[in-house]
């Protein structure tokens, strides 16, 4: 009896220990082995009956290792047909060039908005200047919405409340239209494609967004000067592999109303932009840290209405334009522009400078031109961010203090801390309109990468030629800056 319960204990460990194997990979037989010494009673009967527990014991093992052997040989087939066919499905799905677009690919969407609260001051109006006040203003308040989907697509559309076109007139808000594209990335040989309303692609500061500009407003020549602002069209934009050369190029309609986006117009206008960027110089280990960035651009102009013209305030929101061209009888402009940035550490020097060739309906040609040079430093270490392929193409990103600023039992953080100067001008002498050179400095304490509060001094100098002849001014404007 003794002899049959210990032969049945040995067969359930081994099919246990064979059980194991399968699971985890360990050898059943040495399973087994190891637990029979366990077991006294097996031990007594292989004692007493030597020659038939032995025989025993050795069919039991050639049927158990012929069965753990045929089941593996059955498990390694079932995987290598698993392969098999998942790489047949794999390179049929590149050879065809199909993109996954299941269900669970479609769009992914992110709410956001943005929230700039200026109060701008005339500290000492030059005599000669009219219509200068001090004024509170909602700069921008803005809702957003960002998606991706279907494995290289995005979208972005992004609304204003705040006071739009027209808004240098009177003080009401009209709801414009910003951002309003859609983009398909990574296309072989193309790069990115977009399509809808966003910024012509062309200069530097221009592309920076308003939120990782360090300055109230951009300078005197840029935006609404020689670089268009966002526009319906379509662009491309691409780069190398390293992405230390990238070039971008569109075609866009002749600045259409914000609000409206609509033109009734046999003739629409339009215009061509293209712009070429290279770092010569790109430190990978410190992504960025320390750069030098290059760049061309071009931008020409067929004018829906045959005229163009070229006016701007101080560098704040709102108050008197100083310099102001009038109508020009002209069918085309092209503009060219050439950009030099450097980030050293804590350190950033921008520049960039336009020339235009505004082509009178005349037959003649008139130039006008501008420039602007602006010096920042992070007192606190910090280094302006750098994008080598962005939302725009290369450009400056959000910046990132080491330390966000806040205050609680456990102590406080200080944020980061930036100091600025610029230097901005405008010549249109050669349209009789005057020049005007606008010095600015002032301060930015980055409470974290998404709010901060800015300080910057404005001291506008315009030429006796312009609007309200040779004047003098100083301006204060403070904001407060926050997006999500």
């Amino acid at each position: 009896m003794r002899h049959y319960f210990a032969c049945g204990c040995y067969q359930v460990l081994c099919w246990l220990g064979a059980g194991i194997f399968l699971v985890y990979g360990l050898p059943a037989q040495a399973l087994a082995q190891s637990a029979l010494p366990m077991n006294s009673s097996s031990e007594f009967s292989a004692a007493s009956r030597p020659d038939e527990t032995t025989a025993s014991n050795e069919t039991d093992e050639k049927t158990e290792r012929s069965a753990i052997e045929d089941f593996e040989n059955r498990l390694q087939a079932l995987e290598k047909a698993q392969q098999a066919a998942e790489k047949k499905s794999t390179d049929k799905s590149k050879a065809a060039g199909t993109a996954d677009t299941d269900a669970d690919k479609k769009w992914t969407v992110k709410l956001g908005g943005h929230i700039q609260a200026d109060y701008t001051m005339w500290a000492d109006t030059d005599p000669a200047i009219n219509g200068a006040q001090n004024y509170f203003s909602f700069r921008r308040l803005r809702l957003v919405a960002d998606g991706t989907g279907y494995q290289q697509f995005d979208f972005r559309l992004q609304m204003t409340l705040e006071p739009g076109q027209g808004s240098h007139e009177n003080q009401f808000a009209s709801p414009d239209v910003k951002d309003a594209y859609v983009s398909m990335n990574e296309i072989p040989g193309v790069g990115r494609f977009r399509i809808g309303n966003f910024f012509v692609p062309f200069s530097l500061e221009q592309v920076t967004n308003d939120t990782n500009n360090i300055f109230h407003e951009r300078s005197i020549p840029t935006q609404g000067i020689f670089a268009a602002d966002r526009e319906i069209g379509m662009a491309v934009y691409n780069h190398t592999e390293d992405q230390n050369l990238s070039w971008t190029t569109g075609v866009f309609f002749d600045d259409i109303n914000d609000t409206v986006k609509t033109r009734l117009d046999d003739n629409q206008g339009y215009r061509l932009s293209g712009r070429l960027v290279w770092l010569p110089y790109y430190d990978e280990a410190s992504e960025g840290r320390y750069l030098i960035h290059t760049g061309l651009g071009i931008l020409h102009t067929e004018a829906h209405n045959d005229i163009a013209r070229f006016r701007t305030r101080p560098q704040v929101q709102r108050g008197p334009v100083l310099i102001d061209s009038g109508n020009i009888g002209a069918d085309s402009y092209t503009t060219g522009g050439a950009e030099l940035a450097i980030v050293w550490g804590p350190v950033t020097l921008q520049n960039e400078a336009f020339v235009s060739q505004v082509n009178l309906l005349s037959g003649a040609s008139a130039h006008v031109g501008g420039a602007y040079s602006h010096l920042s430093y992070f007192l606190t270490g910090e280094n302006r961010v750098y994008e080598r392929f962005g939302q725009h193409g290369a450009q400056f990103g959000r910046n990132k203090p080491f330390e966000n600023f806040y205050r609680t039992k456990e102590g406080c953080g200080w944020g980061a801390w930036e100091v600025k100067a610029r230097w901005s001008y405008l010549d249109l002498s050669d349209v009789q309109a005057g020049q005007y050179n606008d010095l600015s400095a002032g301060v930015n304490w980055y409470w974290s990468d998404r709010t901060r509060v800015m300080l910057d001094w404005i001291h506008p100098l315009t030429t006796a030629d312009t609007i309200f002849g040779s004047t003098e001014s100083d301006l204060l404007a403070l904001r407060f800056d926050v997006n999500w």
